[in-house]
């Protein structure tokens, strides 16, 4: 760190004036990260992670601030009617970028053109989890009972990563699963510990405690491949039938539309700074997060290709905003 920025750091009254990074400059207001749920969840824990390493670089304070409601759209509304000058950032997911669009059918903004993308955040990885009550211990052992008589899938909320995930694998076997909506994943964590519910989709973190506790047991993740967050465990895309399948829950750090190159520029290489170091990348890993930078066009691409992917697996399911 040059003398410099430890100045700018260690000086209250240093970081009341505007901070300058290269051609970017940025006044004595906070950067804000918004987050469109509440504190303590995967996308919030990632944010504050990555927020605390911009600070460092950029010289200027960089604060998470949480906007939870309506799938994340509350967030992301005021991110979109935010100035377009660096100080105001959301901590964009698939839910909010991707699928949203459509689960809603009356947004009065559209995040494909009124945000423009930063970087890729993170990659989440999801598994496809039973009670341990139950007597499968494979992929194929669930798609044969479910075969035999519909089971009962959970997830975190009707639209999410979980629901669709249960859908894609229902629509790819032709099976007739029934979805069970939960309001947030520690409930669904608890019925699937309790064998309230058949199976669930949710993220390897949260159903962790349970698995190590005996009371559950992961079967796949849902990702294309297998992920060394999860060692040892096969991807559903493995199993027959399901060759190709992909559920992968994301995130992306989202600007107002209509950033100075400058700005755009410094805001990246701070985000994908933060998101190379160490201590960060393992402190995301061990939430079960894959850390993910790219260009922001590499991002602003992967997205428009989520969002075709999921729109008819959306409008299929019947899925209603919760």
């Amino acid at each position: 760190m040059t003398a410099r920025r430890s100045l700018l750091l260690a000086t209250p009254a240093l970081l009341a004036a505007p901070a300058v990074w290269g051609q970017a400059r940025f006044d004595d207001r906070p950067i804000r990260i918004l987050v469109g749920f509440p504190p303590g969840g995967t996308t919030d824990v990632a944010a504050r992670l990555m927020a605390a390493k911009m600070q460092e670089s950029l010289g200027t304070p960089v604060v998470v601030e949480n906007r939870a409601g309506a799938h994340g759209n509350i967030a992301s509304e005021h991110v979109v009617r935010a100035a377009p000058d660096g100080h105001t950032l959301l901590m964009g997911t698939i839910g909010g970028l991707a699928i949203n669009p459509t689960l809603y059918g009356n947004l009065s903004f559209n995040p494909q053109t009124d945000l423009e993308p930063v970087t890729r955040v993170g990659l989440i990885v999801n598994v496809l989890a039973v009670p341990v009550s139950r007597p499968w211990r494979s992929v194929a052992e669930v798609i044969a009972a479910a075969r035999a008589e519909p089971l009962t899938y959970g997830s975190s909320g009707s639209g999410g990563a979980g629901h669709l995930a249960g859908e894609q694998f229902n629509m790819m076997l032709g099976l007739r699963n029934q979805h069970v909506p939960y309001r947030g994943g520690a409930l669904l964590v608890t019925d699937i510990a309790s064998g309230q519910v058949d199976m669930g989709f949710t993220p390897a973190s949260g159903v962790r405690p349970i698995v190590d506790a005996g009371r559950a047991v992961m079967l796949a993740v849902t990702t294309r491949e297998r992920t060394p967050l999860v060692p040892g465990l096969p991807a559903l895309s493995e199993a027959p039938g399901l060759e190709g399948f992909d559920m992968q829950d994301w995130s992306a750090l989202m600007a107002p539309r209509g950033l100075q190159p400058a700005i755009r520029d410094a805001l990246h290489a701070a985000a994908t700074g933060a998101l190379a170091n160490a201590e960060v990348v393992a402190a995301l890993n061990g939430r079960g997060i894959a850390a993910t930078p790219s260009t922001p066009e590499e991002a602003g691409a992967f997205i428009r290709s989520e969002a075709e992917k999921w729109l008819p697996i959306v409008r299929a399911s019947g899925a209603r905003p919760t």
